[in-house]
């Protein structure tokens, strides 16, 4: 098998293009993210409700968008829904960031359910007997301890994110898939432009992993702060 000789001077051409996907792909990511953790916290707190007209949308909301794949979800939502709402699209920023965070959500909601029912039952009905009302004792003491075992899957379900926010580039989103569909249309060459965007990605999946793995640690039981040196510090 002959491999063709490497010519990275088409992918400086465009690097333009590459850098606004990556800052595109970043922004879907973290947009995506961050609203799903808001909403996922809401709809993962209604899985442990007793109450039914809040635990069964829940549930349905979760089985639906972990049920169904995500690149179905955004052409729904791109071409259908919000058409529907609005009556025209609203671009393909709005209807990708809408998907991510509908379908990161879903995946939260189960992190959040999963982290607030591995603590100790004791814990809540101790705060109760102490005459602490439900939500005070939720927020204060149950999602506090919870936190730091949903850290980790948390980490994993933004590294996943950021993967799957290529899919986007079907409704034409200009993200790093999408500059390296240019340049291999342009110049009818594979090689250079999709490995680079598979070095982008792992570029930006290396730095999201390391962050990760700075807030595991520093949400970790065994986490001793440094201590400065001060007129009344012993150390030397």
């Amino acid at each position: 098998m002959d491999f063709p000789e490497i010519r990275w001077d088409i992918i400086w051409d465009y690097r333009e293009l590459f850098i606004r996907g990556i800052w595109v792909t970043l922004g879907l990511t973290i947009v995506g993210y961050l609203g799903g953790i808001v909403l996922g916290l809401f709809i993962g707190m209604g899985k442990i409700s007793k109450k039914k007209w809040i635990y069964y949308p829940s549930k349905y909301f979760v089985d639906f968008f972990r049920g169904t794949p995500l690149l179905v979800q955004i052409l729904l939502i791109h071409l259908a829904i919000i058409p529907g709402i609005f009556g025209h699209s609203l671009g393909y920023f709005v209807s990708g960031s809408v998907a991510l965070i509908l379908n990161s959500a879903a995946y939260n909601a189960e992190i959040i359910r999963a982290g607030i029912q591995s603590i100790e039952k004791g814990q809540m009905e101790a705060a109760r007997s102490l005459g602490m009302p439900n939500n005070i004792a939720m927020r204060h003491i149950i999602l506090p301890q919870a936190l730091r075992r949903m850290i980790p899957p948390l980490g994993n379900e933004l590294i996943a994110l950021l993967k799957d926010s290529s899919l986007v580039t079907v409704i034409a989103a200009s993200d790093i898939l999408y500059a390296g569909k240019v340049v291999a249309g342009a110049y009818q060459r594979f090689w250079e432009p999709y490995i680079t965007v598979a070095i982008l990605y792992l570029c930006l999946t290396y730095v999201f992993g390391k962050f990760i793995t700075y807030i595991e640690k520093r949400f970790s039981n065994s986490f001793v702060p440094k201590q400065k040196k001060g007129m009344f510090s012993t150390r030397r």
